[in-house]
């Protein structure tokens, strides 16, 4: 019998599957040698490389996260089940002592599991960051039985200190040991891998086209991989002792809530992102193609949906999606399934109200396109509306399809934490950088002002947003014809 019980989510099925289409994305790069040409000089630039690593690792702690499970309830004593059989009546069917196992209703992930010493080290109330006293004061009984007010002890953050030691230099001890731990396991990975690279090498000469392994900046890929894993290290480390990031109202730890707040993040952006994809491209390139009657229909789709304001229409849309959850409560057995429901309903409303952009911008080009003489030409001699499509038309609009993409992810991130900061955004139990924000507008106007909340959630989403867009520049510099040379 399992330890624990998996729970798939829909989205973790969906998150599976973006990994899986990233993996796939690569085997055919290594394939195909126009399509690796073009994106060598993305992954060759130091800059892209370093972003491209960045936002793998974001990537990672939101698969870490979404591999979920149930931890089973103590078991029930021998004499707790012998009474219970005593108390039932004889006509009934007896219960047997060795009963099923029984789950508990909260929804852990593998992610918590690694950060368990963050998690599992909850306090009263707030406290700075790496700080071992309350953040209030509180009533205590000195030892000659007066009543004072001063800052009590953490429970746990440096319950291993004796009194009179100091914190400053026990987390120069334990940071200097969480960093020569991450060196060594980063210089195994690099010495690992300069092996395979040697060992390869001749066989990458050989291959037509070359091959992006060969011009890839690994200086700076070692470099940023070597940052991630010693930061990494850091947290787990550190984290056993102390709140790095300091704790909240009810005295959860914030690093812990930020770093969980990444799964949502990252498929927010990724879902409605790859769902405003079809509609704008179908939309877009049919109106510039077609024209007519086609043009006319979609602007006036387009026009009319732009006219309505969007957080209005996003607001009115989740209110309606807590509506059913709450007259259909039979359906969520789970909190964790009430909040992915209207997780997902989110995404999917976010990426149908935002289409209307990147559908005007394909439009747009696909007018230009189809004035071109092969174009023309094309159609004089009869070939077909949907190969003509295939082999001209997309093809010349795939760099402005690939910068939306990377640039609505960054825009996405950044509405979840509006639409949250309003209240219509995520589940209040879910995890994420808007909740954080939303949280923290009574904090900010507290004396002194508590600032690390806002804080861990405004670095993690910003190096994510930064990340994004530095990667979508160098997409654009490679696949936008207009920037060439």
């Amino acid at each position: 019998m399992l330890a624990v019980q998996p729970v798939v989510l829909l989205s973790d099925l969906l998150i599976f599957a973006l990994v899986a289409a990233l993996a796939l994305f690569f085997v055919q790069l290594a394939r195909d040698p126009l399509a690796r040409g073009r994106w060598r000089s993305v992954f060759e630039s130091r800059l892209g490389s370093s972003a491209f690593m960045v936002i793998l690792f974001y990537v990672l702690l939101a698969l870490l996260d979404s591999l979920h499970y149930r931890e089973p309830l103590p078991a029930v004593a021998e004499t707790q089940v012998a009474d219970a059989l005593a108390q039932t009546d004889e006509t009934d069917k007896q219960p047997t002592i060795e009963d099923k196992v029984h789950y508990s209703q909260q929804v852990n992930s593998v992610l918590d599991a690694v950060l368990a010493g963050l998690h599992a080290q909850d306090e009263k109330t707030y406290s700075e960051p790496f700080s071992i006293y309350s953040f209030a004061r509180e009533n205590q009984t000195s030892d000659d039985g007066k009543v004072v007010r001063e800052f009590p002890r953490l429970i746990h953050a440096g319950r291993h200190l004796q009194q009179g030691e100091s914190v400053a230099v026990d987390v120069l001890q334990r940071s200097f040991k969480a960093v020569l731990i991450g060196l060594a396991m980063m210089a195994a990975l690099v010495i690992l891998h300069l092996q395979w690279r040697f060992r390869s090498r001749s066989r990458n000469r050989a291959q037509s086209g070359g091959d992006i392994g060969s011009v890839l900046p690994w200086t700076t890929i070692y470099i940023t991989l070597g940052v991630l894993v010693v930061g990494s290290s850091w947290v787990l480390e550190l984290g056993q002792y102390y709140h790095i990031l300091g704790t909240n109202k009810v005295g959860q730890d914030v690093l812990y809530l930020a770093l969980k707040a990444t799964r949502t993040g990252v498929l927010i952006g990724t879902l409605a992102t790859l769902l405003t994809l079809p509609l704008a491209i179908v939309l877009g390139i049919s109106a510039g193609y077609f024209r007519g009657w086609v043009d006319d229909l979609v602007q006036y789709v387009y026009t009319t949906l732009s006219s309505i304001p969007g957080i209005l229409l996003i607001a009115a849309s989740v209110l309606l999606i807590d509506v059913y959850i709450e007259t259909h409560q039979q359906q969520f057995q789970l909190t964790s399934e009430r909040a992915d429901f209207k997780f997902l309903a989110l995404c999917f409303i976010l990426g149908m109200t935002s289409w209307t952009g990147l559908c005007r911008l394909l439009r747009a080009e696909t007018l230009k396109v189809s004035q071109l003489d092969y174009v023309q030409a094309a159609r004089a001699f009869g070939v077909r509306h949907g190969r003509i499509i295939g082999r001209h038309i997309l093809p010349n609009v795939t760099h402005i399809i690939l910068i939306a993409l990377v640039l609505d992810f960054s825009g996405f991130v950044l509405a979840e934490a509006v639409l949250s900061y309003i209240g219509v955004g995520v589940d209040p139990s879910m995890a994420s950088w808007g909740n954080m924000i939303n949280e923290a507008r009574a904090e900010l106007s507290r004396e002194p002002v508590v600032w690390w909340s806002v804080a861990a959630a405004f670095v993690l989403m910003f190096i994510l947003v930064l990340a994004a867009n530095l990667f979508a520049d160098k997409v654009r510099d490679a696949f936008d014809p207009r920037s060439a040379g």
